[in-house]
């Protein structure tokens, strides 16, 4: 019990306390000497924690309350003034107490007047105790009950750090973290994923996964929507699943996720403080695998460069070795060119583009070895190619398209835009330098024409491939501005628009009623339009090379500016 006197200098600036264990204002109604006591306004709030109790018997006693304190009072100090209760409550619940128990009869009556509706509106408890009840009894039990609480709680955290620390000094990862973390929360089940959602590791409930699907909460491509997930206890973002979240982060860097799905029991604020801890050792545990991996990934890298760059000359020693890592490149084969989209960095930490290029090396060696476990994956500075065995029956570019989406998910979670590339079928080792290079050209003519975000095979490229070999790109751009004449001028939408028209026009082979339906225009209207164009361009209608000129200088149109 703690009744400071009366104090002459001001009370203290209350600071906000660390989270403590308590017991809720239910738990505290339930020992023996509350027998009887009654709630009687602000029902609502019978689970606010109560980590310690108090005696209010002097009338200047708000500043010395504490958050989490049970108040109890005879109503002496309001003897004088009983309306003052209302304002009493607010002050209390906006310091963070837990309820006030009065004991009516002696100094005060009844309740005044609005300090029922006053507690009700805000959830604060308001306990009417019987008259026979003694503070010493209730002060003793409901203290005892709380340290008994507080008891369980350092030896749960005792439990948490010693588990932590085994997992650290055995040299545990992240599927040891994720195991001994499920009995820690009770049960339920524990994801760590990466910052942008991939599930990392999976423990606890087998159908956990299924069930954040079926909520929303898992994209297409398997990932987690991290982006609508909030720090601490709160349902995963746009579901009604509880559970309790934290970021794991090293310095200045997200690394990840650590959600928990509730078991046997709700979560706590316990729970959110075992995570916590928990995401130091997840964070310890993915910088070392990431130092281990950057010295295995970079020898592979480099081995993989001078294999698709043409350097190493010895196939039959670097066939051995790619097979010593696990790689399968005796076979037909595509080389498949994922290059990041320029200008996502402007105004960002230097350390995150290096972080995030990680990521999406990461994002893409796990998605390839999912589908062919025998394929070599490498990472070039912000460029990722990999060597997909393609077997003759399949289908290159649904193969391909079905990597990209697993990947690109659905661009939640700061997800990266990048464009690809894929190459022809190679015959193994010895067209790997080929095919490197037309995938790195798919790559870069698909940007020209389609802008961030492309995707293309090296044989869809058709003209674009021999524009883009063309060195003096302003010889290109007097050729358009020669041939389409006021065409080329992309700033009036009137040209813009003949310019489509021309498109169809040459798409259909001059076919002037399916480009009419194509367009949406009356036949009559279009031979108008025709009229228009063989004014500015020339008679294209019955000139072939005229019409192969236009052809190409849409294409190189198309290309300019990317």
């Amino acid at each position: 019990m703690s009744i400071p006197a009366k104090a002459v200098a001001p009370a203290p600036a209350v600071l906000p306390d660390p989270p403590r264990a308590g017991v809720t204002v239910r738990e505290i109604l339930g020992v023996p000497a509350m027998l009887g006591a009654t709630v009687t306004a602000g029902a609502d709030g019978m689970d606010r924690v109560v980590r310690q109790l108090n005696v209010m018997e002097v009338p200047d006693v708000v500043p010395w309350t504490k958050p989490g304190e049970l108040l109890l009072t005879t109503g002496y100090p309001l003897r004088e003034d009983p309306a003052a209760l209302t304002s009493l409550v607010v002050q209390l619940d906006e310091r963070g107490l837990a309820g006030l128990a009065l004991k009516l009869g002696r100094y005060l009556d009844d309740l005044p007047p609005g300090v029922a509706a006053e507690a009700d509106r805000r959830g604060f408890p308001l306990v009417l105790l019987p008259a026979d009840v003694g503070f010493d009894d209730v002060l003793t039990q409901g203290l005892t009950l709380i340290l008994r609480a507080q008891s369980a709680e350092l030896t749960r955290a005792e439990d948490v750090h010693r588990t932590l620390v085994e997992i650290v000094l055995d040299g545990g990862g992240l599927p040891e973290l994720a195991g001994r973390l499920v009995p820690l929360l009770g049960g339920g089940a524990v994801l760590i994923t990466t910052a942008d959602g991939r599930v990392l590791e999976h423990a606890g409930d087998g159908q956990a996964l299924d069930r954040l699907a079926t909520a929303g909460a898992v994209d297409g491509s398997g990932r987690l929507r991290t982006e609508r997930l909030r720090d601490g206890l709160s349902p995963v973002g746009g579901t009604s699943l509880p559970a309790a979240c934290v970021r794991i982060v090293a310095g200045s860097l997200d690394h990840g996720r650590i959600v928990a799905l509730a078991g046997d029991r709700p979560h706590t604020e316990a729970d959110v403080a075992t995570l916590q801890q928990a995401a130091t050792v997840a964070a310890l545990a993915i910088t070392k695998a990431q130092a281990v991996a950057a010295v295995e990934s970079k020898y592979q890298d480099d081995f993989l460069r001078d294999l698709l760059t043409g350097r190493a000359t010895d196939l039959v020693t670097a066939g051995a070795h790619a097979v010593s890592l696990g790689w399968r490149l005796d076979r037909p084969c595509v080389v498949v060119v994922a290059d990041i989209d320029p200008g996502q960095w402007e105004g960002v930490d230097t350390s995150v583009p290096r972080a995030s290029g990680d990521r999406f090396a990461t994002a893409w060696r796990g998605v390839v070895r999912q589908t062919d476990r025998e394929a070599a994956v490498g990472s070039f500075s912000g460029e990722v190619a990999a060597v997909v065995g393609a077997p003759q029956a399949e289908d290159v570019d649904r193969l391909v398209r079905s990597l990209v989406a697993r990947v690109s998910g659905d661009s939640g979670g700061g997800r990266l835009t990048f464009s690809t590339g894929v190459s022809r079928v190679v015959p193994g080792l010895a067209g790997l330098a080929q095919g490197y290079e037309q995938a790195r050209k798919a790559v870069r003519v698909a940007r020209q024409v389609d802008g961030p975000g492309s995707f293309a095979h090296f044989d869809s490229l058709g003209v674009h491939r021999l524009l883009s070999l063309i060195p003096d790109q302003a010889e290109v751009q007097a050729f358009v501005r020669e041939t389409l004449h006021e065409l080329a001028d992309d700033s009036d939408p009137e040209h813009e628009d003949l310019r489509h028209t021309l498109e169809v026009l040459l798409a259909t082979n001059g076919n002037v009623a399916e480009s009419a339906r194509r367009l949406h225009y009356h036949y009559n209207t279009l031979r108008y339009r025709i009229g228009k164009l063989e004014r500015m361009l020339g008679p294209f209608t019955a000139d072939a090379d005229l019409r192969l000129s236009l052809l190409v200088a849409l294409q190189a149109q198309r290309m300019r500016g990317r």
